[in-house]
């Protein structure tokens, strides 16, 4: 039986909301039952934002997680604030861009490290960090297809902005890579 459950932490405007709703949408279309809860507030202008999302193939009792099974974390306040919450045995996304490794916890839970803001700028645009990130959370826990999420931007990017469907697909996959390499 699939249930996943992810916090998703960063600085407002580094698109934790975006993948967190862009999760929710492809897990829809996939037929789970999801809960999307975005953190709005100050947070938008710079301090730590954040999102939990639920996957599951039962029905959700509830949308609030105390303690997640899986995190992504795209800076080192999220990290300060998330990480001891972690469930043992969990999995994390960091974002080593911007968090130096040896403050990532090793032993009780798995920690895969990305760069994600060098990946996005090689693919073109450091904005595309968030999607490096949740490519590879997608690899890393299996809650479901790259493909699948890909498929699913449609949903999240606005028809103004369709150009840039490709290039976050793109970005996906590339954190999707990174995730299978790391955990081999």
């Amino acid at each position: 039986m699939l249930y996943q459950d992810v916090i998703m932490a960063g600085f407002g405007g580094q698109g934790v909301m975006l993948i967190g709703n862009l999760l929710a949408y492809a897990g829809m279309h996939q037929g789970f039952n999801v809960t999307y809860i975005p953190v709005y507030g100050p947070e938008m202008r710079g301090g730590t934002a954040n999102c939990t999302v639920v996957v599951s193939e039962e029905e959700i009792g509830s949308p609030i997680i105390r303690t997640p099974k899986s995190l992504i974390l795209m800076n080192r306040p999220s990290l300060d604030k998330f990480q001891s919450r972690l469930a043992d045995g969990g999995i994390e996304i960091v974002n080593s861009s911007l968090i130096d490794a040896e403050l990532v916890e090793t032993g009780r839970i798995r920690s895969i490290l990305v760069p994600c803001n060098e990946i996005a700028d090689q693919i073109g645009s450091t904005r595309m960090a968030n999607m490096v990130a949740l490519g590879a959370y997608v690899q890393a826990t299996g809650i479901m297809s790259v493909k699948a999420v890909q498929d699913a931007l449609p949903s999240v990017i606005s028809k103004s902005y369709a150009k840039l469907i490709p290039k976050n697909a793109e970005a996906l996959q590339a954190g999707a890579d990174v995730a299978a390499k790391a955990m081999a």
